[in-house]
């Protein structure tokens, strides 16, 4: 039959028709990807978009010039310039000192009230090691900068909405004027925040940083790394060259799977069982976190570590028996070093889940207010998502900004711990 005639045939139609349906069927289904990559990358786009714009502005700190009279009667009256003498000092009196010479109109005690909340009461704090590490300020007037209160950060920085005629947010209108006069004048202005990644936790937004987070998570990834790293290579390897295949090393293989979908919360469920209750270490601290956080990572860990070990040929194996090596020095001296950089890969990636989890570190109380940065691993200790969960369910406007502030600090960390895998998978990675 000529080709002429099998088109013209039902047959030939019937051909065509289904390819016709089958090019359709192709184009939806690149249309579909498509659209699901751009609603991806647009909730990504938006999430981001709002992470930036509220938190971009925690990266500065509003300061008032004032100029503070460092009255030799009331820091070290006997003259000794004792250190323990000079941080007793009532350095806050001095800066309130200052803000009524400023500000003379601020007579009854309600406007020194309100005129006192323009300053931090952090600015004490900055004061007096100032005084402490350079005791010949003492006996002079000096003019510095000190640190603004939340309100008065909000109000600079424009996030507290329009003024009307009885202020704006919580600065009533008395509060407003005296910012404007300290506008006018250039005695108030935004500089980079460097306290935000020098200080720990704190009640008070201008004050509060993420130091003490940072320390707490590295610490916790410095447990989780030493301990699931080596268990779990160690498992992947007797499962995936010495373990013999059979019923059990089937359910081994089976559970460690199932493993790696238990929601984490279960974990530090376990860990509050075990590590707590059971074993008695103590709890917030950067030791049970990390133990918690290495139970959470290990599947993750002999999951990606086995898909290393299997992607090294078997004539690697064949080779080296082959020149006499033992079946030990085959997978220690040959295997294992090829197959490092797709473990090291699955161990960055399990870490960078590890950093960004907070529902297990709950569980084992590593939620508490924490405000100094910890010195060790038994030291009560809070991590940057647990961090940010904190912040984000504050009643202050001022640790709104906080928490964009952190989630961006956390994506970084997580964006550069995914990079590094990728880095390494490139690098060190054969092709076979």
């Amino acid at each position: 039959m000529s080709e002429t005639s099998l088109t013209s045939s039902g047959v030939g139609l019937r051909i065509a028709a289904g390819l016709k349906k089958r090019y359709r069927a192709e184009k939806r289904m690149r249309a579909y990807g498509l659209t699901a990559i751009l609603l991806a990358l647009t909730s990504l786009a938006v999430l981001m978009v709002f992470v930036v714009a509220t938190g971009w502005t925690a990266f500065q700190q509003t300061i008032i010039q004032l100029e503070i009279s460092l009255d030799e009667s009331a820091i070290d009256p006997e003259g000794t310039r004792d250190e323990a003498t000079l941080r007793r000092a009532d350095y806050q009196g001095l800066i309130r000192n200052s803000l009524r010479d400023l500000f003379p109109d601020a007579v009854s005690r309600q406007d020194k009230r309100l005129l006192y909340k323009l300053i931090s009461t952090g600015a004490q704090y900055e004061l007096r090691d100032q005084v402490v590490m350079d005791p010949r300020l003492i006996g002079s007037v000096q003019t510095l900068w000190v640190l603004g209160s939340s309100d008065a950060d909000m109000w600079q920085k424009g996030k507290l909405g329009s003024e009307t005629v009885d202020g704006v947010g919580r600065l009533n209108a008395q509060q407003v004027q005296w910012l404007q006069f300290l506008r006018e004048k250039n005695l108030i202005l935004t500089q980079f925040n460097k306290a935000f990644f020098s200080n720990g936790d704190s009640r008070e937004p201008e004050m509060a940083g993420i130091w003490g987070a940072a320390v707490g998570a590295f610490l916790s990834l410095s447990v989780t790394l030493i301990l699931s790293f080596p268990l779990g290579v160690l498992t992947a390897v007797y499962l995936e060259e010495l373990a013999p295949k059979n019923r059990w090393t089937r359910l081994i293989e089976v559970s460690i799977n199932n493993l790696a979908a238990v929601p984490s919360i279960i974990f530090g469920l376990l860990g509050l069982a075990v590590f707590l209750n059971f074993f008695g270490f103590p709890r917030s601290s950067p030791l049970v976190g990390g133990m918690v956080l290495s139970l959470m990572t290990l599947p993750t860990i002999v999951i990606a570590a086995r898909a290393s070990l299997q992607s090294v040929p078997p004539s690697i194996r064949e080779a080296a028996l082959g020149i006499g090596a033992s079946p030990v020095q085959v997978i220690f001296h040959h295997v294992v070093p090829l197959a490092l950089p797709g473990m090291l890969t699955g161990t960055i990636i399990g870490l960078a889940q590890a950093l960004g989890e907070t529902a297990p570190l709950l569980m084992i109380g590593m939620l508490a207010f924490i405000a100094d940065v910890p010195q060790g691993l038994f030291d009560s200790a809070a991590t940057l998502p647990v961090q940010v969960y904190l912040w984000a369910d504050s009643a202050e406007r001022g640790f709104v900004e906080k928490t964009g502030a952190a989630i961006m600090v956390l994506l970084a960390f997580l964006v550069a711990m995914n990079g590094i895998a990728v880095y390494i998978r490139h690098k060190f990675e054969r092709k076979w």
